[in-house]
């Protein structure tokens, strides 16, 4: 479980615009995460600026990165993210459930099984 020192060097590694994208698309691209190269074009940096930015995400336990070859290939560290959305909404409900119901359908609609993350509502 994260605890408040590491959730304040997370948000301070995130409270930067090319970081956030960075963890955006390491998410997005899933466990093998990206090379280098292209995560640093995906994201609009150079690979210089990309390894600088990357450091700081990696101090912080939000990503890690391994050789692959001569390339170095990035990825998110899931338990960590979720590890930082659990410190938020630890104690978000305070005996009231509905106040953490939105950000629970949110995290429900985009972890579905392909298919069923189409906003489709009819269940409700």
């Amino acid at each position: 479980m994260i605890d408040e020192r590491q959730a304040v060097a997370a948000f301070a590694a995130l409270g930067q615009e090319y970081r956030l994208r960075i963890v955006r698309a390491l998410v997005t691209a899933g466990p093998e995460g990206l090379p280098a190269g292209v995560l640093a074009g995906s994201v609009g940096v150079s690979g210089t600026n990309l390894s600088f930015h990357a450091k700081e995400l990696a101090h912080a336990g939000l990503i890690q990165s391994r050789r692959d070859g001569r390339s170095i290939r990035y990825s998110a560290a899931y338990p960590a993210l979720s590890g930082l959305i659990e410190f938020l909404m630890r104690d978000c409900c305070q005996g009231r459930p509905e106040v953490c119901v939105p950000a629970v359908e949110a995290l429900t609609a985009c972890c579905s099984p392909a298919g069923d993350g189409d906003g489709d509502r009819s269940h409700d």
